[in-house]
């Protein structure tokens, strides 16, 4: 028979073990759960200007990149094809990543929130004459009306991402407006130094 000492420790070391061993299953589970709901609830956790911003955004971003597509059909300036391509390598990661967030959501990433089909609730879209004009232009003068429609089409889409930075509610959308606005905030002057110059 255990002498009485021997016993209060073994008891002590029983409940001991007993209650680390609820404890990290409790946190385990805890943190497990929190990391769950954080995931599903950060996923989760938008509104219709989110919605709305990635319909809207995403055929902006195409149309952008369509436009540094020309570039490089008709400009020889090194300065209009570099920032093309910087333009082009900025803007399809951000439709591809809206896209992914919009499935996400269980929106079809398709459905643009463009709903007359003329890009009207799109601020600085270029329109179809314009798009014409520049595909039948050359050298400079392509150049000079590329930047033009390029500085609209990025003042048009920060004027969208700043509406987003208020109104949305998807923390990612948000970081991406974020981004949008200082990306094409520097590009903008960065056109306007060209077309002086």
């Amino acid at each position: 028979m255990m002498s009485t000492p021997v016993r209060i420790v073994a008891v002590t070391a029983a409940l001991a073990t007993a209650v680390v061993v609820s404890s990290c299953s409790k946190s385990e589970d805890h943190s497990q759960r929190a990391a769950a709901t954080t995931t599903s609830s950060t996923v989760a956790a938008h509104n219709a200007d989110d919605i709305m911003f990635a319909q809207m955004m995403i055929p902006h971003h195409e149309q952008a990149v369509e436009l540094a597509g020309l570039a490089s059909e008709h400009s020889t300036n090194q300065a209009v094809l570099t920032l093309a391509s910087t333009i082009s390598a900025e803007q399809q990661p951000e439709i591809n990543a809206m896209k992914a967030l919009l499935l996400q959501w269980d929106v079809d990433p398709n459905a643009t929130g463009d709903h007359d089909g003329h890009g009207a609730g799109m601020q600085g879209m270029v329109d179809d004459a314009t798009m014409a004009k520049l595909k039948s232009l050359n050298g400079p003068e392509f150049d000079t009306l590329w930047l033009q429609a390029m500085i609209g089409h990025h003042q048009g889409a920060i004027e969208m991402a700043k509406a987003e930075i208020a109104n949305g509610q998807s923390v990612d959308m948000k970081a991406m407006a974020n981004n949008m606005v200082t990306a094409q905030q520097a590009e903008i002057d960065q056109m306007k130094q060209m077309l002086g110059g």
